[in-house]
Formats: C-alpha cells, sequence, structure tokens
C-alpha cells in the first residue's frame, strides 16, 4: 500500500474545486488546533505522553485528509494552499515549543526556519502572495519524516524503558527530514524562480 498519493484513483484527473467546506479542509483546521494543545501539554504540566499522542494524531490527520481529498474527488483550491501553510506553521509552532522546553537546540528551529523564510521573501518578491505550486514528493516525503520523528523525540522523554532508542530513530527520523526540507526548499526556489519569471515576460515585463 502507498503511503504519498493513497487513495488516487488511476485513470481519474484531479480536478480542484472551489468548495470551502470538506472534511479535507476540516480536518486540516483541527489538524492546526493540536498545536495549542501540544504547546501546553509541553509548557504547562509537561505531559510528553499526552504531548506524543497529540502529535501522532495531527500526523495521522495529515494522511488522512490527503487520502479523503483523492479518494472522494473533495480536493479544493484552498486546501491545496492551506494544507502546506498549516503542516508548516505546526511543523514551527511545535519546534519553537520543543525549543523552549529544552528537547532540541536552537539550530533545528533555525533548519526549518531559513528555507521557509527564503521562500517566503521570493514568493513575495514575485506573486506578492502564495506561488500557487504543487506538493512536490519529496515535500510530502520530508513533511511525513518530520512529523514520525518529533512524536519519537517527545517520547525520548517520559521516564520509561528504551529512551535512547527512541532518541536515536527519532534524530534519523528527523535527520532525514530536514535533508529532505533543504533539498524541497531549493527545488521550490527555482520553481517560483522560473515561474515568476514567466510570469513578468508574460506581463511584458512590467511587474
Amino acid at each position: 500500500m502507498k503511503f504519498i498519493g493513497a487513495g488516487a484513483r488511476p485513470g481519474r484527473s484531479q480536478v480542484h474545486h472551489d468548495a470551502v467546506f470538506t472534511v479535507p479542509n476540516v480536518l486540516t483546521v483541527v489538524r492546526f488546533l493540536g498545536v495549542p494543545l501540544f504547546i501546553w501539554l509541553v509548557l504547562g504540566p509537561q505531559e510528553y505522553g499526552y504531548a506524543a499522542l497529540v502529535l501522532v494524531i495531527m500526523a495521522s490527520t495529515d494522511w488522512v485528509d490527503g487520502y479523503i481529498a483523492r479518494r472522494f474527488n473533495q480536493m479544493s483550491n484552498l486546501g491545496r494552499i492551506m494544507d502546506p501553510i498549516a503542516d508548516r506553521l505546526s511543523l514551527i509552532a511545535v519546534a519553537v515549543t520543543l525549543v523552549i522546553a529544552g528537547v532540541v537546540q536552537w539550530w533545528y528551529l533555525a533548519a526549518l526556519l531559513v528555507p521557509d523564510a527564503i521562500l517566503l521573501a521570493v514568493s513575495l518578491y514575485y506573486f506578492s502572495s502564495h506561488p500557487d505550486l504543487p506538493v512536490s514528493r519529496i515535500g510530502k516525503l520530508r513533511t511525513g519524516l518530520l512529523l514520525t520523528g518529533t512524536p519519537l523525540l517527545v517520547l525520548s522523554k517520559l521516564p520509561i524503558p528504551g529512551t535512547e532508542v527512541y532518541a536515536v530513530i527519532a534524530w534519523i527520523f528527523l535527520g532525514l527530514g530536514l535533508i529532505g526540507h533543504w533539498i524541497a526548499g531549493y527545488n521550490y526556489f527555482r520553481a517560483i524562480i522560473r515561474k515568476g519569471k514567466k510570469a513578468n515576460d508574460d506581463d511584458g515585463g512590467v511587474r
């Protein structure tokens, strides 16, 4: 069973609709609403077990909403933009929380922020908004790796046997995820430049 692109039906084209209230979009909102709960669990009562569970649920909805969208033809223009933004903001908010809690070092947050900051600057320069690019396979894989490694890292802070193993496995996933993050960022950077220059040429060179 494939995880990337799961739910897509062979031979049927994927059409994005203008619908707003779809199941995938609702799940995306629910996923993002899990962020403040995670922040409170980590920085408040320090319930790392429940915090890891929240992350697992958030990661699950990320896969489920994509599956439903493709399987039941609920892919929307809003979801195409909102889903990756929600993923990115969630990952960054979780990373900031873990830095404050002393679970990860500042460099991990910087490794997430730098590519996104560059992409944001380039997008605003060329489009003054979201560039509306499709999510790449490496981008989806990157998100999956980070969403898997983060709850494992949180679990490694629990007073249970095998925490060292959890930490090692977590950093394998996170390390690969960060590599994928920079590769995806480079690919998106090139795609934004190409699309921006093409739009500029189509407008007669006038921005």
